[in-house]
């Protein structure tokens, strides 16, 4: 099997924008659009967003961004995975990245909220440590929408 490896980069790159098209794309076919709570491209391009691509075999196959909220704690959004690379574990491997880039930058916690019909999503956060919590900053309550959160260990 060939190794995934995961980088920082831009996400304006053309397998970056489809992969993210096939999020909004299987968001919508889950949830009404008031529980979808997609950042979009630009959003992505910001200074306080750490965007993380996966690759296999050179081709992108999954990302994920950090994005500080500028409390000490930051939020994971955009993670998604190809459907053609699932099983590779490559969710794992960005949420390894993920995390060990907000050691490094110092976030006290890491939040992140999901929608309650992606049972494979909430499995990953919650074998990562990851707990429910109530909504967050802007969020506001929703049956749909399940919010976590887990500490951050200081990088020594």
């Amino acid at each position: 099997m060939t190794a995934v490896t995961i980088a920082e980069e831009n996400p304006r790159q053309p397998a970056v924008v489809r992969l993210l098209e096939l999020s909004d794309a299987y968001a919508a076919s889950l949830y009404p659009a008031e529980s979808n709570h997609l950042v979009d491209l630009s959003t992505l391009e910001k200074p306080t967003v750490s965007f993380f691509v996966a690759r296999r075999h050179g081709e992108i196959v999954g990302c994920c961004a950090l994005v500080e909220a500028g409390d000490g704690t930051a939020e994971i959004k955009r993670m998604f995975v190809d459907p053609e690379a699932r099983g590779l574990k490559v969710g794992k491997h960005l949420l390894a990245a993920l995390e060990a880039k907000a050691e490094a930058i110092g976030v006290g916690a890491i939040r992140l909220e999901t929608g309650i019909y992606q049972p494979e999503a909430i499995g990953l956060y919650k074998a990562f440590g990851y707990v429910e919590r109530p909504p967050f900053g802007s969020y506001l309550p929703d049956p749909l929408s399940l919010f976590m959160e887990k500490p951050v260990r200081r990088a020594a």
